[in-house]
């Protein structure tokens, strides 16, 4: 389903949540201008979802990373305490599947800002610039040292610092979604894994 098609059936559920409360106000001993109020009011916050679900298409999701994606782009803005900003990382990612195959939907992602994190997302960032291609790999627990997928190795080495490091807390944590206990790898995008040749 696409992301239109989401945002259109949340708007659909929200109407039917309307058209249930507002049969129950109408069934109710009301004066006749509550019941048209709670019609009107709950006519407009329905207009309202729909509106703002609209311009939420293109910001960053603060959601946990696929396990395996391709990098497309990145973006990281530096944290301003001036303005109480804490900085992000924005990446945009197409998901691949177990033959490193892209879904052909690529999506933003927001991570919450880390020196380390920033560093390894503009090195990635410089070798897309180059004409080379960068995998990554999300990991819920652990130092980031693993490798990628068909055996390709880290771009960030042995001893290198690990970007987003876990915080402990498990998927229930607010501050999984937002990426903190997840550690980032990138590393040149693994080839595709295509199925062996019939013999001609």
């Amino acid at each position: 389903m696409t992301l239109q098609g989401m945002i259109l059936c949340l708007s659909i559920a929200y109407a039917l949540l309307g058209v249930l409360l507002l049969l129950g106000v109408t069934r109710a001993l009301l004066p006749w201008t509550v019941k048209a109020a709670a019609i009107v009011v709950t006519g407009a916050f329905y207009a309202a979802a729909f509106v703002t679900t609209q311009g939420l298409l293109g910001w960053s999701s603060p959601q946990a990373l696929p396990k395996q994606f391709q990098l497309l782009w990145v973006r990281t803005v530096e944290p301003d305490p001036g303005r109480d900003d804490p900085g992000a990382i924005h990446l945009w990612l197409e998901a691949l599947d177990a033959s490193n195959l892209p879904s052909g939907e690529p999506r933003a992602y927001r991570l919450a800002y880390s020196t380390r994190l920033a560093r390894k997302v503009e090195a990635a960032r410089v070798e897309i610039q180059a004409g080379h291609p960068q995998g990554g790999r999300a990991v819920d627990f652990g130092t980031g040292e693993s490798e990628m997928p068909n055996g390709a190795a880290s771009a960030a080495g042995a001893g290198a610092e690990p970007g987003g490091d876990p915080s402990g807390g498990g998927a229930l944590d607010p501050a999984f979604l937002g990426g903190d206990s997840r550690s980032v790898v990138f590393a040149p995008l693994p080839a595709p894994v295509l199925p062996p040749k019939e013999p001609q």
